[in-house]
């Protein structure tokens, strides 16, 4: 749907074998789990306003200065230590970018050190980390890479006013609703039963500690067994929404972007058989968007490439097609060559 691989120097995306369809390129990491160097990334602690602290993991390449400042989000259910950022982060590095890799409010390492959970509009728990990472940027560009659910963060904390030079976001939900439905469909109980098993482990070891409705919705019979159960029950009222309908209205980016809410230099990129996010938001956006201009995301959406995949021949020992996308992208904003 875009000519940006082209001019950022990359061939179409095409499905490495044996990762054919949209399931295998989601799975592959999971079955082939990929193996990485030894994390040396040196761990910061974000103080939160509610007296809790964020934990992220700063990522600087070796032999130079940095030529910019990445902030990677993880998605639902993962955390800064996911092969999803390590592989981006990885990429990055090699090509002379600094990374912060953040765990949103009790993922992953940051655990102990939050009461509560994320969720896809925390921009105020978000503001400290993008202060930080400006300060860390220092006279360099500060930009954003999301992944999933990390994206959705990106954009509502950019639509929030969050000052990014530039934002990638990979596979991400621009419409929650929209996505619950997909996890509801009976070909996707394996993959809602497995992040509902991540969730309930996250919010489990909460330090808070959980109000006797919520261990009711995590534990025994009456448990929350869907995406949508576990947000009505847990990341709605936690966050202050009436409902979870409120919840998703407040935190799907969609309806601002298409009554075009500027946002920085953005490239969003989402796969037509990801079986998590449905591409169809995606391109009711780019149909809003077609004029293009300034404030207006650059969006690719490729055929293949499931949620989070693309694997593609040529990719390299762990980055896939799109951390090399990503990494185009962010160099040329870097450069001021500006969007392509």
């Amino acid at each position: 749907m875009s000519q940006l691989p082209d001019h950022l120097g990359l061939t179409p995306f095409r499905q490495r074998s044996p990762w054919i369809g949209g399931d295998l390129q989601t799975l592959r990491d999971t079955l082939r789990p990929l193996r990485f160097p030894p994390d040396r990334a040196e761990p910061l602690t974000i103080p939160l306003a509610d007296g809790g602290q964020l934990l992220g993991l700063l990522d600087r390449p070796a032999d130079r200065a940095p030529v910019a400042l990445v902030l990677v989000l993880h998605g639902l259910g993962g955390s800064s230590d996911g092969p999803g950022p390590r592989r981006l982060a990885l990429a990055l590095v090699a090509e002379g970018f600094a990374v912060l890799r953040l765990n949103l409010r009790g993922a992953g390492r940051g655990r102990p050190l939050a009461r509560g959970t994320y969720c896809a509009c925390c921009s105020e728990d978000l503001r400290p980390a993008v202060a930080l990472a400006r300060q860390l940027a220092a006279d360099r560009p500060l930009f954003g890479a999301g992944i999933s659910l990390g994206g959705t963060v990106l954009l509502n904390g950019s639509l929030a006013g969050l000052g990014f030079d530039g934002l990638v976001c990979v596979s991400s939900p621009l419409e929650l609703h929209v996505c619950a439905v997909q996890f509801e469909r009976r070909r996707n109980r394996v993959y809602q039963r497995w992040l509902m098993q991540r969730l309930r482990e996250q919010t489990l070891a909460d330090p808070g500690g959980l109000q006797e409705p919520e261990r009711r919705a995590l534990a025994g019979p009456g448990r929350a067994r869907t995406i949508r159960a576990f947000d009505a029950a847990i990341t709605a009222p936690r966050w202050g929404f009436a409902s979870v309908a409120a919840y998703y209205d407040a935190a799907s980016p969609l309806a601002p972007l298409v009554a075009g809410r500027p946002l920085p230099p953005t490239l969003l990129l989402h796969a037509g058989d990801d079986p998590w996010v449905p591409v169809g938001p995606l391109r009711q956006l780019s149909a809003a968007t077609t004029g293009g201009g300034a404030g207006v995301p650059r969006i690719v959406i490729t055929p293949r490439g499931g949620h989070n995949g693309f694997h593609a021949p040529g990719d390299g020992p762990a980055a896939c097609w799109a951390d090399r996308l990503a990494v185009a992208w962010l160099r040329r904003l870097s450069r001021g060559e500006g969007e392509g």
